[in-house]
């Protein structure tokens, strides 16, 4: 009896699937309005002066980040789907097959992987926008702590 609760339960996982789908369309949306306005202001005002290339640089290291979590959500929106919606073998998705998802445990890998990329973009834009001073020292020390700790986390997820 509690297993057939449990198992149709796994229908309430919809709603983080359609959040997340929901989330994902909308990032991808605003992301396609931040480059056509990056390439708007390109056009209109060439960047001359090194720091006219640097302030570029920064807007696209944040596009690519808001890209990203986008992807992010793209993954956990088609994981949780195949992995409890509706379960299938992983040769039939490609998007699981790919990234090698066979189940949550494997997601959760893959999640802490890319989180451990935008964290790196973090720090590139932080260095870039301000240069090297101490706080650039500090937060990239920080992401270091935080990257080590996922890194042991996703290698003791493996086992």
């Amino acid at each position: 009896m509690i297993e057939n609760i449990f198992r149709s339960s796994r229908f309430l996982v919809l709603v983080a699937v359609i959040t997340s789908a929901i989330s994902c369309v909308l990032l991808y949306g605003t992301s396609i309005n931040i480059i056509l306005n990056i390439g708007l202001d390109v056009v209109r005002d060439i960047p001359a002066s090194g720091d006219g290339g640097k302030s570029l640089a920064v807007k696209l290291l944040k596009l690519l980040d808001l890209l990203l979590i986008a992807i992010t959500f793209q993954i956990i929106t088609v994981s949780l789907y195949r992995l409890f919606i509706r379960p299938i073998p992983i040769e039939e998705s490609k998007l699981l097959e790919t990234l090698d998802i066979k189940s949550f445990n494997d997601l959760k890998v893959t999640l802490t992987q890319v989180a451990v990329v935008i964290l790196v973009i973090l720090f590139l834009e932080q260095a870039v926008e301000t240069g090297a001073t101490i706080d650039t020292l500090y937060f990239g020390a920080a992401i270091g702590i935080v990257i080590v700790a996922a890194v042991f986390a996703w290698e003791n997820m493996k086992h």
